[in-house]
């Protein structure tokens, strides 16, 4: 399973949208920058693909595997992606109902 890199990217949007490969990557580099605005002040969506949340994580106990020693794990802020239900069931395909 081959993953498509940045240019491949670029030019499979170009020639399915008819802009330039530049202009793509103006968007693509317009929408990160976006993304990462928002995902700060907390949430951002793109609609039929996901969010990315920023979460809060309590501090806990954890153990260190090497030794066994419980050690304090303090709290810290995370950044998730929440894949959207449509991308889901276009990737996996749409769920048997029981």
């Amino acid at each position: 399973m081959a993953k498509m890199t940045q240019t491949q990217i670029f030019a499979e949007m170009s020639s399915k949208t008819g802009i330039s490969k530049k202009q793509v990557k103006d968007f693509m580099t317009a929408l990160t920058d976006l993304a990462y605005r928002e995902a700060k002040k907390g949430e951002f969506a793109i609609p039929g693909l996901g969010k990315l949340v920023k979460q809060k994580r309590k501090a806990r106990l954890g153990r260190n595997p090497a030794t066994g020693e419980e050690i304090k794990i303090p709290a810290k802020t995370v950044l998730k992606f929440r894949v959207a239900k449509a991308a889901k069931d276009a990737v996996l395909g749409t769920p048997a109902k029981k």
